[in-house]
């Protein structure tokens, strides 16, 4: 499903995929090395940058990884600054003329873009991965707490902030065009994991066109998320969402007048 039209697609040369990472050491190598081998079988350039926050050695292998493949390097600090905070750094350093982000444990494996090049060349200036279309398909579910947290999330958040037409906002698997990621993340500000929403808040605001597509997902019994503080958190990121004064950002403004 395809919302906020706009006009036509171009042909792909450079990808860059932006990794976020926050004490990942045990499945970044396994990631990166998935998405490299991927990109390499396409008839375009690639690179992935890995947003590496924490102190257990992620930023250090995927260096020593990069010393094979020139096109991976690595961004970060010790300190955790936040899944939003890195991925906006890997877009601002990325070179592609098409930017995404995917999660570092892998729940969507990398081959699920081949369904975004299509949507891409169609003329989308933004396509997410979703779980809740109908062919999505969730190979292993979260647990019944943490599904009952999303619903009640997802109710929340469209109280708030509005994206009703958005399925999904969380799955951590979208991809850009180069003007749009450039717009959108030159005014995004949240450092947290509402940056997701911030994003297709501005994407929406601004007019871009939003394709929606429907992907494998795995849960990898793996949450950070602390239940009182992280979700007060939230919630404070979703009412600054809606307040936000953004602007319209040069490109936006340049789609309106066409």
């Amino acid at each position: 499903m395809t919302t906020n039209q706009t006009r036509g697609g171009h042909a792909m040369t450079f990808v860059s995929v932006v990794v976020p990472a926050y004490n990942e050491v045990r499945s970044i190598a396994q990631t990166v090395g998935e998405i490299c081998a991927y990109f390499a079988a396409k008839p375009y350039d690639f690179e992935v940058i890995v947003a590496a926050d924490g102190d257990d050695g992620t930023r250090e292998l995927v260096k020593e990884l990069g010393v094979h493949e020139p096109r991976l390097t690595v961004i970060g600090s010790h300190e955790r600054l936040g899944k939003g905070h890195g991925v906006r750094e890997g877009v601002r350093l990325a070179r592609g003329d098409v930017i995404g982000f995917v999660d570092a444990d892998n729940k969507t494996p990398i081959s699920e873009f081949d369904k975004f090049e299509i949507e891409l060349a169609g003329g989308s200036d933004l396509v997410i991965g979703s779980r809740g279309l109908r062919e999505s398909r969730v190979e292993r579910p979260q647990p019944l707490y943490r599904r009952v947290g999303a619903r009640v999330f997802a109710f929340g958040m469209h109280a708030i902030v509005g994206l009703n037409d958005i399925v999904d906002t969380q799955c951590g698997f979208k991809f850009f065009r180069r003007a749009a990621a450039d717009d959108v993340f030159g005014r995004q500000r949240i450092d947290g994991y509402m940056f997701d929403v911030e994003i297709l808040y501005l994407a929406t605001q601004a007019g871009y066109r939003i394709a929606q597509v429907p992907v494998r997902w795995r849960d990898d019994g793996d949450s950070r998320l602390q239940l009182v503080r992280g979700n007060l958190r939230n919630l404070t990121d979703l009412l600054r969402i809606r307040l936000g004064r953004y602007g319209t950002g040069a490109t936006a403004d340049r789609l309106a007048e066409d």
